[in-house]
């Protein structure tokens, strides 16, 4: 049988038997291969075991399903290709050794999917960031006009902090008259 390899450092030679039809990959749980990675979505793709071929869909994650780093909606996947969900990449087993990835994966341009079952919970899938592009990097330094305003980080000012000062410097007040009323009537009360 078939077997998907995720080649991902930390989570290097987890395996996952491809043995049913129709078998849902994703990060949540009730899917048949978990996998606990923030790229991958909740319900990110599906693969389909036709005879001797195994084929895989994606449905409709946030930041898609490559083969041999060409982004896919559905396409036949044959043994030692490489196959990425999110920043998770897998390949499937054909008896050669895994090999960790040492470089992270390039990151996905693809814009979110529509959700396609509004019965869903809201997908929390990480959304991966494609970087600074040649036209921003060529700007340089420019910064926002605003951009020297201390406004956010400006100290808030707390009125439960002067109650409590003020409350402590009266309270204080008192002790100390009381203090020197007793020890009036101690050394000088009526004798």
């Amino acid at each position: 049988m078939a077997k998907l390899v995720i080649l991902n450092q930390g989570m290097t030679g987890r395996t996952f038997e491809i043995t049913l039809e129709r078998t849902t990959v994703g990060r949540v749980e009730d899917n048949n291969f978990c996998i606990a990675d923030g790229s991958v979505s909740s319900h990110h793709a599906e693969i389909l075991l036709k005879g001797t071929d195994i084929s895989v869909k994606d449905l409709g994650s946030t930041n898609g399903t490559f083969i041999a780093g060409e982004k896919i909606s559905e396409s036949v996947l044959k043994a030692g290709q490489i196959l990425r969900f999110g920043q998770v990449e897998l390949r499937i087993d054909d008896g050669t050794p895994v090999v960790a990835s040492s470089t992270p994966p390039p990151a996905s341009n693809a814009a979110p999917a529509p959700a396609s079952n509004p019965a869903k919970k809201q997908d929390a899938t990480m959304v991966i960031q494609r970087g600074v592009s040649l036209t921003e990097l060529e700007q340089g330094g420019s910064r926002p006009a605003n951009f020297n305003s201390n406004t956010a980080f400006s100290k808030k000012k707390s009125k439960i902090n002067l109650y409590f000062i003020v409350g402590g410097i009266v309270i204080g007040i008192i002790i100390i008259g009381l203090i020197i009323v007793l020890l009036g009537k101690v050394h000088g009360g009526p004798q």
